[in-house]
Formats: structure tokens, C-alpha cells, sequence
């Protein structure tokens, strides 16, 4: 059991570092060039809202966004699946929606709802899940800011496999589930953020009365866009 809990979360501290490799190159290039980068770290309220505070309004170097704001965004990628549920289904593209609340300057609270259903010759794996994480936000480049998040959520998936010979529907059960994820957003402008993210959720078993429990995870990789309001 212990196992397979930290192969679970086995992902998380490959995508942090995945993020923030990326994001790294571009501040030494610009210390390289003797150019003062408008790097912030986002630390606390308190700590953004000084630098913001002591940066006059007309000059464009204040952190952009806002705290106590509500998003909402549309994700549009490919989600892999694995286990039970590739057995079953084929990787395709799907939709998913993210509402975000910008609880401070450094944390975000994140809901992610996605539904898809995924063919495979006479076989169908079915996911829907509603996952709640905390996004943490360590620096901000400018508008640029890399993130990583994670946290719990609910799920319901189903396949139709086939199961002596016989294609059979699984048993449809309500679990709870794991998800992690890291990304990077550019804020266009103080209502519109573009970004990309690579989720990844993994549902508990589910025990079946006939044949064996259904397990599996996928992994969504998406280009996002939201729209932030009061």
C-alpha cells in the first residue's frame, strides 16, 4: 500500500523541477545582457503588495493581478490514459473547465471539472472527476509566472471491458482521488491569462462484484485560457 501511495505522488517534485529548469535559463540570459530582470518573489500579501505599494502607478513594472478575483478558464489538450482504463479507451483530445479563486498573491484555490468518454474497438473507458487543489505561485517574471499545484478531488470512472468473453460494464462508484500538476500562465492583460499545464489525477480502485477492480490514472496535458472578473 505504501507503495503504490508514492507512486502516486511520485510526479510531483519531476514536474516542479521541470518548471522551474525552464524558467531558470531565461533569468541568466538577462543577467548575462547586464538587464535588471522584473523578477518578484511572492512570498506573502503583505510582501507583493509593498513592492507594488513603492513602484509609482504609471510605471509598468508592478506585479500584475489581484488578489480576491474569480476565473474561469477552458482547458483544450490530450488526456493519456494508463492501466485499466488504456486497456479499455484511447487517448484523444478532450475539454476541461478550471474555476480559480485568488485566495493571495501566492496561492490560488483551483477547481477542475472534466468528462470524457474514450473508445477502443467494442470497449469504452469513462472518466469524470471534480478535482480541488491549492496553486502555489513562487516568482513572477513581468506577466510570466511558472506554478505548481495539487490536492484531492472526486471521481467516478467506468469502463466496459471484456470479461469472459462478454463485454461487461463496471461497477459505477463515487471515489476519491489524487491530482498534482505544474504550469506556466502569462496574464495579457489584467482579465485574460493564457497558459499550460500538464495534470495529473489518479482515482482510488474501484472493487467490483464480478471480476477484478478497476484502477487506472491519466495525465492531461493542456493549453488553457481564462477570463478573470469580480
Amino acid at each position: 500500500m505504501l507503495k503504490k501511495m508514492l507512486n502516486r505522488v511520485y510526479i510531483a517534485p519531476v514536474l516542479m523541477a521541470g518548471v522551474f529548469i525552464c524558467a531558470a535559463p531565461r533569468a541568466l540570459r538577462a543577467d548575462d545582457k547586464q538587464v535588471k530582470p522584473n523578477i518578484h518573489q511572492l512570498t506573502s500579501d503583505k510582501t507583493a503588495k509593498k513592492v507594488n505599494d513603492d513602484i509609482p502607478s504609471g510605471n509598468d513594472q508592478r506585479i500584475p493581478g489581484e488578489v480576491h478575483k474569480h476565473s474561469l478558464g477552458i482547458g483544450i489538450g490530450q488526456t493519456f490514459l494508463r492501466s485499466d482504463l488504456a486497456d479499455n479507451g484511447n487517448d484523444k483530445i478532450t475539454p476541461d473547465l478550471y474555476y480559480t479563486y485568488s485566495a493571495s498573491y501566492s496561492f490560488d484555490f483551483v477547481a477542475n471539472a472534466h468528462y470524457s468518454s474514450h473508445s477502443y474497438l467494442n470497449r469504452e473507458a469513462t472518466i469524470k472527476g471534480l478535482a480541488l487543489a491549492i496553486k502555489g505561485k513562487g516568482f513572477q517574471f513581468d506577466a510570466f509566472s511558472p506554478f505548481v499545484l495539487g490536492g484531492f478531488g472526486f471521481y467516478l470512472p467506468s469502463v466496459k471491458r471484456i470479461y469472459n468473453g462478454i463485454p461487461t460494464d463496471t461497477r459505477s462508484q463515487l471515489v476519491f482521488g489524487v491530482n498534482v500538476g505544474a504550469g506556466v500562465e502569462l496574464r495579457l492583460n489584467n482579465e485574460v491569462t493564457v497558459g499550460v499545464i500538464a495534470h495529473y489525477h489518479d482515482p482510488f480502485d474501484v472493487r467490483q462484484d464480478v471480476g477484478p477492480v478497476l484502477e487506472g490514472s491519466y495525465m492531461k496535458l493542456l493549453i488553457i485560457a481564462s477570463y478573470t472578473f469580480n
